[in-house]
């Protein structure tokens, strides 16, 4: 079988999908992986042949702006729209080339579903976030002034879908573009039990559960109770962080903070806390009793799956949804604020009160039951038989 498979610049989308391209090219399936050369050493280490997606005139310069995309729609739409025709040329010479018996595409890497559009091809939705129809999207709560937004920029959205058009691509409205439906083939990397309304999604979409590393390097655990805090590896909010060491180093805990990209440098930490710019997360989740999260849905699902009950801090729609979903299933509870005081009751909250625990436990059960890279993989090659 001969797959092609797009993704956008971003790790939380590309990790997830290393374990099935892995599991694929391991049973003698060929995947062309398109996507940017910042992944390239990742893609070819699960065995796929990485083509470069970086160098194209794509009319806007912060591609990877992953943040804006999930805010401004109208944002999302031009990028969709450039990055699909600065792509046309080389993605319909590679197709033409490989002739692919599937395409596989993450659920916002758009010009990959377009691309199987245009020339007719078998379309599978890879989705790393929640699966969204018109019963979930109800966790991607949008105020009327967003609305409103979206009902002003329709002229602009409607100027770019003419330009696909243009082009060949078989669009009629930007709905065609961003929505599945029951009738769209779907890999998603979570459980039935946690995907928000899972009870309204069809058969063609397969829950295989989250895609978790192996431990590389295990993590000694120090302390009774083990707290560990990531904000993802942009985030840059000092006072958070600041606050954190202060109120914690009182416990006695062991706290483990991965900073990510922050430029703050802590002098005199307290024994109990230690700060890295990076940590192998499995390892430490393995031994951690609650964990502060931005509530990617990577980072989430990790958590649950070591049964890690959730100190729920999000920062976009979408680390909302994840929120919302966590607090339902009693895994987690949400930050009210990033005061000392507020920071330190949610972690006593999660760590004292048994509910969290056996929330937690029951999540990571669900994940623990999913058919993973080996389900995937059956029915990608059901789809091609």
């Amino acid at each position: 079988m001969k797959i092609a498979w797009f993704c956008i610049p971003a790790h939380g989308h590309t990790n997830p999908t290393l374990g099935l391209v892995k599991a694929l090219t391991e049973a003698g399936h060929q995947v062309w992986y398109f996507s940017f050369e910042e992944f390239r050493e990742k893609i070819e280490g699960a065995g796929a042949t990485f083509i470069g997606c970086d160098g194209y005139d794509f009319e806007m310069e912060d591609k990877g702006n992953a943040d804006r995309v999930g805010k401004d729609k109208v944002y999302a739409t031009e990028l969709l729209v450039s990055s699909t025709l600065a792509l046309d040329e080389m993605t319909a010479r590679m197709i033409d080339e490989i002739k692919p018996d599937i395409v596989v595409s993450d659920s916002v890497a758009f010009w990959g579903k377009l691309a199987a559009m245009k020339h007719g091809l078998p379309y599978v939705s890879s989705t790393t976030t929640f699966a969204f129809n018109r019963y979930s999207a109800k966790y991607m709560q949008e105020s009327v002034w967003d609305i409103a937004r979206m009902l002003i920029a329709m002229p602009r959205i409607n100027k770019q879908i003419k330009r696909l058009r243009e082009k060949g691509y078989p669009v009629k409205s930007i709905l065609d573009i961003v929505q599945n439906d029951n009738d769209t083939n779907t890999i998603v990397y979570t459980s039935r039990y946690f995907q928000p309304c899972s009870e309204t999604f069809s058969d063609k979409y397969h829950f295989i559960g989250p895609s978790i590393r192996p431990i590389t390097k295990p993590v000694e655990k120090t302390a009774d109770q083990t707290v560990y805090i990531s904000m993802g590896t942009v985030n840059q909010n000092r006072e958070f962080y600041r606050n954190c060491i202060s109120v914690l180093a009182s416990t006695g805990w062991q706290v483990i903070i991965s900073m990510g990209t922050n430029t703050d440098r802590f002098e005199n930490l307290p024994e109990n806390i230690q700060v890295y710019e990076s940590v192998d997360q499995m390892a430490v989740l393995s031994i951690a009793d609650a964990f502060i999260t931005h509530c990617g849905m990577n980072s989430a699902s990790e958590g649950l799956y070591f049964g890690v009950p959730l100190v729920l801090f999000p920062q976009t729609p979408e680390q909302d949804a994840v929120a919302r979903r966590t607090e339902e299933l009693s895994a987690g509870v949400r930050l009210k604020s990033i005061s000392e005081k507020d920071i330190l009751d949610a972690l006593n909250q999660v760590l004292n009160d048994p509910k969290y625990k056996e929330g937690a436990a029951k999540v990571s059960g669900s994940f623990k039951a999913c058919g993973g890279s080996a389900e995937a993989r059956g029915f990608l090659e059901s789809l091609s038989n």
